[in-house]
């Protein structure tokens, strides 16, 4: 057997030796705390980031600065009391936060399929217009990180045009609070399908003009092309959704693979990316908007009743216990002034039961599980926002990339910290 002193043994000393040489020749490693009030960071997200000269060796998203426990608050609140709630998750787009939680509590109610037809259209054109609005936001956004203010100016000029559509028709321009469970707050004003119609006509020619500037435009392609590259099984593994997901070539839409509403009748193409680098991602968006405009005219040509619904085609579900009735009724009849008083105070009677209902929203699959045991207010909610999930991967795809490709790499990604620190 051999002796015990035969057996190599690890020099320590000359282990710490190579480890301290190797340290000289790395260099000494920085961390840098970039935001949660850096301009690039589109809001209060904190991402620690450990790095070697300029190339990130490892980053860590921190988020909660804004929490606000919207999850909670819905437990102590009637189901149509929450509604104001979901305009400040993705604050870009209230009108299709709006669709989101009314569908999911008539998931939960059963009535999901016996929403009249107008009111089933009304809410696609709502989500198309605020995936409109979040897109410009957040193209022009981008640009703006990595210099092209130009692009901001006109993105938002058009958004401006979207806010006037919002004030219009919910008396809102930010924050609409438009739809209702079992239908939306109110019809249409007379002449805002044709505005509508307008808007499309004129929101074409800006995209076009966007392309002008970005597409071709070296410093964007070299900023952009090649730059915080998603596989398709990483986009998979992390729970990607939206553009994001589909820039890495994944073809998922809610839409089409779950359809609701009308969108089963509707025709319109899902654009995928090839690489699933910063350009795809933009390059998706953009294709996302005009498919949004060709959504939209096919539904103001099918709309239902016409423009100004001459024929007063309903836009709410005809069930007093679950819809205010109209204020004409309620001064004349005691049974509807008595159910308005049981909405208002008690909320409407949910049965009791589990659902859950995942929305194809501008950023991504906007879900709501909500658990009900009965009555007015849910037992618990949980909301899956888009751009928390997205952001999963930051600590994965941000490492091995130069410094300032965070700015690109986080633009690419339009997130909203309101709906991640719900």
């Amino acid at each position: 057997m051999a002796d015990a002193r035969d057996i190599n043994v690890p020099d320590t000393a000359a282990q710490a030796a190579a480890v301290e040489e190797l340290q000289d020749v790395q260099g000494e490693k920085m961390v840098l705390n970039m935001g949660p009030s850096h301009p690039s960071t589109h809001g209060v997200l904190r991402i620690v980031l450990e790095l070697d000269g300029e190339i990130i060796t490892k980053a860590v998203p921190d988020i909660g600065y804004l929490h606000r426990g919207d999850e909670k608050i819905a437990e102590n609140m009637t189901y149509t009391q929450f509604i104001p709630y979901t305009d400040r998750l993705d604050y870009l787009a209230p009108l299709a936060n709006n669709v989101a939680y009314a569908l999911a509590v008539e998931k939960l109610l059963g009535i999901h399929d016996q929403l009249p037809p107008r009111c089933q259209y009304l809410r696609v054109v709502c989500c198309e217009l605020a995936r409109i609005s979040s897109h410009l936001l957040g193209v022009g956004c981008f640009a703006m990180d990595v210099g092209a203010l130009t692009v901001f100016l006109l993105t938002f000029t058009e958004r401006e045009k979207i806010y006037n559509l919002a004030e219009s028709l919910s008396g809102a321009r930010f924050t609409t609070s438009y739809t209702r469970i079992g239908g939306v707050s109110r019809d249409t004003p007379p002449g805002w399908c044709a505005a509508v119609r307008q808007f499309l006509n004129e929101v074409v020619v800006n995209i076009a003009e966007v392309e002008t500037l970005l597409t071709r435009n070296k410093i964007w392609v070299d900023r952009t092309r090649d730059v915080g590259v998603i596989s398709k099984a990483d986009a998979i593994d992390y729970g990607l959704t939206g553009p994001n997901l589909r820039g890495s070539g994944v073809n998922y839409d809610l839409r089409k693979d779950q359809p609701y509403l009308c969108y089963k009748d509707l025709q319109f193409d899902v654009p995928l990316g090839e690489v699933g680098d910063c350009y795809d991602r933009y390059l998706v968006r953009m294709e996302e908007m005009r498919q949004s405009v060709r959504l939209i005219h096919q539904c103001l040509d099918k709309i239902p009743g016409g423009f100004d619904n001459a024929a007063k085609e309903p836009v709410n579900v005809a069930d007093g216990k679950i819809v205010l009735p109209p204020k004409n009724k309620v001064l004349s009849s005691m049974e509807e002034l008595i159910h308005q008083f049981m909405l208002v105070t008690q909320g409407m009677n949910v049965p009791p039961g589990e659902i859950y209902f995942g929305h194809e929203n501008p950023k991504g699959e906007l879900g709501f599980y909500i658990h009900s045991r009965g009555g007015g207010t849910p037992y618990r909610l949980k909301i899956r926002s888009p751009s928390f999930v997205n952001l999963s991967i930051l600590s994965h795809l941000l490492p091995g990339h130069m410094m300032s490709d965070t700015t690109a790499i986080l633009g690419s990604f339009d997130f909203v910290m309101g709906e991640c620190d719900r």
